[in-house]
């Protein structure tokens, strides 16, 4: 995953048709386990467009976007959120989510 900073997602949202963004802390255990079953799923749909963004460096656009814990993943479609998931429950349930953004 591609991490990005606050200036660089702005810049980065209304050139994108769809995309997936990995909101995380970096003490945060269970953002870890995330991370690595995200790595997993990169592997499996190579061509889905999938981000990080560190929320600590983000406070402004965590607000924005309502995100009340982390992990996050966030599922964007021209420049609009549709999704919000805080519950990284298996592989199987990211492969759902993200399959249709391959």
């Amino acid at each position: 995953m591609q991490e990005l900073t606050s200036t660089e997602l702005i810049q980065y949202l209304p050139e994108k048709e769809s995309f997936a963004l990995f909101v995380y802390t970096p003490m945060c255990g269970t953002c870890k386990l995330a991370a690595r079953m995200l790595g997993i799923m990169q592997e499996t749909l190579p061509t889905v467009p999938l981000y990080q963004i560190n929320i600590n460096t983000a406070h402004a656009l965590a607000e924005q976007w309502q995100v009340t814990s982390v992990p996050a993943l966030l599922i964007f479609h021209r420049n609009e959120l549709l999704e919000r998931h805080y519950a990284i429950q298996s592989v199987g349930f990211l492969y759902d989510v993200l399959k249709p953004l391959a």
